[in-house]
């Protein structure tokens, strides 16, 4: 069965950054090797049907209250802790119906699932296979965006 690859993620992901955070082309999410945030935000979605996997992007806090902040035109100081799940959550959203684009016909997308802090930290999904991930820095904070098979679905 045919998976995502990093380049599929990276378009997917740099048309959305363009779409809601970064329209004017001056802040772009730069693809780097980083090692992903201790504790911030993750958010995820998951891939049912005839490809069983997740869609996970995970920040740092500062990432996460400047995504609020862009996505919803408020100042950063006046993001709440709803704002970010709802931004994030939404980024998700996007970035995984583009990924299920991708996959076979018959595969649904679930709401999005939202953590924070410790929760959030370990990106790793137990009962799944890394297939691809992007990584990388917006302004000076770290943002990964990684695509999960279940250990069940072939890739």
């Amino acid at each position: 069965m045919i998976a995502p690859t990093v380049d599929d993620l990276q378009a997917i992901t740099e048309q959305v950054w363009l779409s809601y955070l970064d329209p004017e082309g001056t802040d772009p999410l730069l693809p780097l090797p980083v090692e992903a945030p201790a504790a911030g935000v993750a958010a995820s979605v998951s891939v049912t049907g005839a490809w069983d996997g997740h869609v996970v992007f995970t920040c740092s806090r500062e990432a996460s209250l400047r995504a609020a902040s862009a996505l919803l035109g408020v100042p950063a100081d006046e993001v709440t802790a709803d704002d970010v799940a709802d931004a994030v959550g939404e980024l998700v959203n996007v970035i995984g119906g583009n990924v299920k684009s991708l996959l076979p016909d018959g595969c649904l997308l679930s709401l999005p699932h939202v953590v924070t802090g410790e929760a959030a930290a370990s990106g790793r999904w137990p009962a799944a296979v890394e297939v691809c991930r992007l990584q990388g820095v917006w302004g000076a904070e770290p943002v990964a965006v990684g695509v999960w098979a279940s250990k069940t679905t072939e890739t």
